[in-house]
């Protein structure tokens, strides 16, 4: 673990950590004046390779076909250029947002190029692509980190969620990947295995760290499952609370555990790009409904610090309850 964070930290240059410190003082001056300051660029970036899925999950509007905005393939020009204007200030790059990004053919490259530009790069996948010729590409690519999917240790399990996966290419993903770690003396990527907490799975967890511990990965995590119409999918909720996301009311009705504050720092540090330019303020805006701009046809300098954006970041202040992304945020 502590190998992932001296890897990230060495992301940092002069121009980079400036950056980050005036990101800091900017989200900090404006929660004290509640008024968007805003005098940085955004730290991290998540880029989505593609919108398409190869798996069809109950409760990804990906793989229910619920995305009401276009799917496609980020164009691989777009990508460079992109990259080639944030390089300067940008530390972490997340290379996925809906879709399997190793479905996109210029995945590879796309790491590659971010990794000549010295940017910390992650993804997470579901590993359905990912065989013993893609893992080695993918180790040779200087990936830093990979998050895979494993919701199960039996098929039966693992393909009520994962409807449409193969566990067993899961765990052949993962062999490969650290196969060649070793044969290439690779301290990356790093490698995450997530386990998706719900009531069809929640009997496997201690199974799940023996199997990790067994394939010897880097790290496992337990994700609380974002339900959409939660109370009418109650069945999909783990019964240990600790894993989820909702709690219950007097009058049984499910509502999100965490509370909404009226500040949020990923307005001020981070940003999405789908797949075709349009730049959103945050992950849980799934289908594009606050887009401030398109990177196609404006810088992302321009947009970020446009009238439009700081409008938002000060409707946070205001009012963050009544932005429906909002609504549906556990963090």
């Amino acid at each position: 673990m502590w190998l992932d964070t001296i890897n990230l930290i060495s992301k940092f240059n002069i121009y980079r950590t400036v950056n980050y410190k005036l990101n800091l003082v900017s989200y900090l001056l404006s929660v004290l004046f509640k008024k968007s300051i805003n005098i940085s660029y955004p730290i991290s970036l998540s880029i989505e390779p593609t919108s398409f899925c190869n798996l069809r999950c109950p409760h990804c509007p990906t793989g229910t076909k619920a995305l009401s905005r276009p799917q496609g393939y980020m164009d691989y020009e777009d990508f460079k250029k992109l990259i080639d204007e944030t390089a300067s200030y940008l530390i972490y790059l997340m290379l996925y947002f809906q879709g399997e990004p190793f479905l996109h053919k210029h995945m590879i490259e796309m790491i590659r190029y971010a990794h000549r530009k010295n940017i910390y790069i992650m993804t997470s996948t579901n590993a359905q692509n990912i065989d013993e010729l893609m893992a080695k590409s993918i180790v040779e690519s200087r990936l830093d980190k990979i998050i895979i999917s494993l919701d199960g240790v039996t098929e039966e399990v693992y393909s009520s969620y994962r409807i449409g996966g193969d566990m067993n290419k899961v765990i052949s993903a993962i062999k490969y990947l650290s196969k060649f770690k070793k044969q290439l003396k690779s301290k990356t990527p790093f490698i995450e295995v997530q386990f998706l907490v719900l009531r069809q799975n929640e009997h496997q967890m201690e199974e799940i760290k023996k199997l990790s511990a067994e394939l010897n990965v880097d790290k496992l995590s337990f994700k609380k499952a974002q339900i959409y119409n939660v109370n009418d999918n109650v069945q999909f909720l783990p019964q240990n609370e600790k894993y989820s996301r909702y709690a219950r009311n007097n009058d049984g009705e499910y509502f999100l555990k965490k509370k909404t504050y009226n500040h949020c720092y990923k307005m001020w540090s981070s940003a999405v790009i789908t797949w075709d330019g349009q730049l959103l303020p945050c992950c849980y805006d799934k289908d594009a409904t606050l887009n401030f701009g398109n990177v196609r046809v404006d810088k992302l300098s321009n947009i970020w610090k446009s009238k439009a954006y700081n409008t938002f970041r000060n409707d946070i202040f205001n009012d963050r309850k009544s932005i429906d992304m909002c609504k549906f945020c556990g963090e």
